[in-house]
């Protein structure tokens, strides 16, 4: 009990400064927006602000396979809102939210700062945000979709919503399927799920006191999106392969500790960034 409360002081206030941090910085972004009268590139910083919150988070990346170099509509199944923080990390990517989270307090401004979409699930607003999603992607940014449309245990992948896998062929580019699994113990672990209708700070609160968890990322190979394939055709084809890469990541590591070709830390993530730039 001890260990978990000093755990979960030092994590916060980590955290707490990291945000502290990205407000900053993203106020001094929208003052340059208004004095150069354009807007500036904030998916740099969101990635870094993302990394730096796996590392509060105590977060434990493995990957299998690469990002997409260039635009894609990366669809990938749904377990937590941590999901956000680890894929946002591992890529300069748009995300598409439930419109709710635009009204949690700095939470939401940041990922409107961020460039992020927002859909009203069961309002019409579907094929608006399909057009939306496909203006992004022409303009040479990658968007990711959660298509089961809520948050699952992990276990398996819900059925998907597929009217916005249409914003792909519209935009001539491909659809990349992407896998995400929580372990603990090598086994899928319970505690990460946000699932029904638990409080998000109680949730926070509580992975944040935890020993860090294992998350597995694929990134599979890219889909073409032909037009002449229906979007339910191409989303049950894609969530077949999401399927597979879930069943995969949790079975056990091999004898390098890992069930990928492709390890690393949000450490050494974070300095082949810092490398880069």
């Amino acid at each position: 009990m001890m260990m978990a409360l000093i755990r979960l002081l030092i994590r916060l206030t980590f955290l707490f400064l990291v945000l502290g941090i990205t407000t900053a910085i993203a106020l001094v972004l929208l003052l340059l927006d208004r004095l150069t009268g354009r807007r500036h590139n904030r998916l740099p910083l969101a990635r870094t602000c993302f990394l730096a919150c796996c590392r509060c988070l105590g977060i434990r990346i493995t990957e299998t396979g690469s990002p997409p170099d260039g635009p894609a509509l990366l669809l990938s199944n749904h377990i937590s809102w941590t999901d956000i923080p680890v894929l946002g990390g591992l890529s300069e990517i748009r995300f598409l939210s439930k419109a709710e989270v635009a009204g949690w307090p700095l939470v939401g401004w940041l990922a409107r700062q961020a460039g992020t979409l927002f859909i009203r699930r069961g309002n019409g607003e579907a094929a608006q945000r399909r057009d939306e999603i496909a203006n992004t992607l022409k303009a040479g940014h990658s968007v990711l979709v959660f298509p089961e449309g809520t948050t699952s245990s992990g276990l398996t992948v819900l059925p998907f919503f597929p009217r916005l896998i249409g914003a792909a062929a519209t935009a001539g580019v491909p659809v990349v399927p992407v896998s995400i699994a929580y372990l603990r113990d090598g086994e899928p672990c319970h505690i990460t799920p946000f699932i029904g209708d638990g409080e998000f700070h109680w949730h926070a609160l509580r992975l944040l006191a935890a020993p860090a968890p294992e998350v597995r990322v694929t990134w599979h190979p890219a889909m073409e999106a032909p037009p002449d394939i229906s979007p339910r055709e191409l989303s049950e084809q894609v969530r077949a392969v999401i399927v597979e890469g879930l069943r995969q990541s949790h079975q056990p590591a091999d004898s390098s500790g890992s069930p990928a070709a492709t390890s690393s830390s949000v450490a050494s993530r974070t300095e082949m960034i810092s490398r880069s730039k």
